[in-house]
């Protein structure tokens, strides 16, 4: 009876062991397939805790092949984008005109990003015309992926509205409403873009707002204007999600 219960044990143990190892490298083939996303700080930190102080140095970020990310600007002076391992930083200049730098001596308030180092080029039905008919796509073609991840679009897009965020100095914001003050709103018509997006079903009013599963940023291909991406209609893009 000894004897049954000393091989019982050793064959638990042994079960646990390959169960820990298989979960291991299950966690690893995930890891690998679908990278990690990071995540600093929060949106509703900064919309109703004044939370708009830098919480990430993007400088900081040692991994630069294959960077992706995207926030608000500290203080909400501005739009920062990361594209393939460059990062600009919009901000207002008129009401019409803008200025982007390419620097990563900025930092951000909360910031979203992650490395991909290869893309799977997605064809897109007729239907995906905007953001909602995208974001109900995207959805659907990632139930099976890693979430959240980042993903990106290029190509034409017939209309667009994006944002700076441009926050007077020395600002107290206690509501989203305060946080948008003096935010200049830029229209796009007939333009070559790259559009930078995290998705996330987990994340709203972390990195996505409250009422979409998505975070874009838009930047021209002449890199004159690049800011959050509020809607636009499409023309002719591609989609492409991220793959090991």
């Amino acid at each position: 009876m000894i004897k049954n219960a000393l091989v019982t044990s050793i064959t638990f143990i042994a079960i646990l062991i390959f169960s820990a190892c298989n979960h291991s490298e299950k966690k690893k083939e995930l890891a690998q397939t679908y990278p990690e996303i990071k995540v600093v700080g929060a949106m509703k930190d900064a919309m109703w805790k004044g939370e708009i102080f830098s919480k990430i140095n993007l400088d900081t970020i040692s991994d630069k092949n294959g960077l992706f990310g995207l926030g608000p600007q500290t203080q909400l002076t501005g739009e920062l984008l990361v594209i393939d391992g460059k990062s600009y930083v919009s901000k207002v200049k008129t009401g019409t005109t803008m200025t982007v730098n390419e620097t990563f001596k900025t930092g951000a308030p909360f910031f979203v990003y992650g490395n991909v180092k290869k893309w799977k080029p997605i064809e897109l039905p007729e239907n995906i015309s905007d953001l909602k008919t995208l974001e109900t796509f995207i959805d659907e073609k990632s139930k099976s992926m890693k979430r959240p991840f980042a993903f990106k679009v290029s190509g034409k897009v017939k209309d667009a509205t994006i944002h700076v965020q441009n926050l007077p100095p020395n600002s107290t914001v206690t509501s989203p409403q305060e946080a948008h003050v003096g935010q200049i709103d830029y229209k796009l018509q007939d333009e070559m873009v790259d559009i930078v997006g995290f998705f996330s079903t987990e994340h709203k009013t972390i990195f996505t707002h409250h009422d979409t599963f998505m975070h874009l940023h838009l930047i021209t291909k002449d890199k004159l204007m690049m800011g959050h991406l509020d809607n636009a209609v499409f023309k002719d893009i591609t989609l492409y999600l991220p793959v090991k």
